[in-house]
C-alpha cells in the first residue's frame, strides 16, 4: 500500500510506503537540491519495505523555501519537519507506537541525527542509518543522540569519510562506522547502493524490529 500524505502544519508532501503487517517505519531525510523523489533513497525504501518495513519519504522544504539557496543547508530546519512527520505518523492509527528510525542522506545525515538527538525525551527515535552523509553539521547535538546509529560511507569519498569519523568519534550511542571499498560519495557504482540497502536493512531489522518485538 502507497498513499500520499501532508504533513501538517505546512502541508509537505510524502510518500508512505506500508507493507502489509509491518512493525516499524523508516523516515528519509534527503540531501541538499533533492527531495521525496530521489532515486537513490527511493531505491533503498523499496528495500527495505521488502524486508517488511514502512517508508516515508517526504520533501522537507516547502516551494517557496526550496527556491532560496540558503535554505538548502538548514539542517536545524529540516529536522524540525522530521519530528512534525514523526508526531503526524504517531497520530495515525496505522503507526501509533510502532517504532520509527531515520534514514539520512547527504545534510539529510545532520538533519536526521538532530532530529534524534531532539526526539531522546519525547518522541522516542529507534535507529538511524546515515547514507554518504555530512553528520558534523548536527555538531553539539551528535551527544544528543541516543538510539542506535550507523554511517554508511564510500571508500572513494575521503573528504566524507574523515568527516564520519570525527562525528563517529561524539556519538556516544550504540555505533557503527561502515565504510564500503570502491564506492564514491553517491554510491552510483554497480552494487555499492544495493550493500548500503542491506546494511541499513541489517541495522533497522536488530534495533527497530528488537524494540517491536520488545
Amino acid at each position: 500500500m502507497e498513499t500520499t500524505l501532508y504533513i501538517p502544519p505546512l502541508g509537505l508532501a510524502g510518500q508512505f510506503g506500508a507493507p502489509d503487517g509491518f512493525e516499524a517505519v523508516v523516515i528519509f531525510a534527503h540531501g541538499t537540491s533533492s527531495g521525496r523523489t530521489s532515486p537513490r533513497n527511493v531505491r533503498v525504501a523499496a528495500r527495505l519495505r521488502e524486508a517488511g518495513f514502512a517508508t516515508l519519504l517526504m520533501d522537507l522544504m516547502t516551494e517557496g523555501e526550496k527556491a532560496d539557496p540558503a535554505n538548502q543547508f538548514d539542517v536545524h530546519r529540516q529536522s524540525e519537519r522530521l519530528l512534525l512527520a514523526v508526531r503526524h505518523l504517531r497520530a495515525t492509527t496505522a503507526v501509533e507506537r510502532k517504532p520509527i528510525g531515520f534514514f539520512g542522506a547527504g545534510s539529510g545525515a545532520a538533519s536526521a541525527l538532530i532530529a534524534a538527538g531532539r526526539a531522546a525525551e519525547h518522541d522516542g527515535i529507534g535507529a538511524v542509518v546515515c547514507r554518504g552523509g555530512r553528520p558534523d553539521l548536527a555538531e553539539e547535538w551528535l551527544n544528543a543522540v541516543a538510539a542506535p546509529t550507523l554511517l554508511v560511507v564510500g571508500g572513494k569519498d575521503a573528504p566524507a569519510l574523515d568527516l564520519n569519523t570525527d562525528a563517529f568519534a561524539r556519538l556516544h550511542c550504540t555505533k557503527a562506522l561502515e565504510v564500503v571499498p570502491g564506492a564514491g560519495r553517491l554510491f552510483e557504482e554497480t552494487g555499492k547502493l544495493d550493500q548500503v540497502a542491506d546494511s541499513a536493512r541489517s541495522w533497522f531489522t536488530t534495533h527497530l524490529l528488537k524494540a517491536a518485538n520488545g
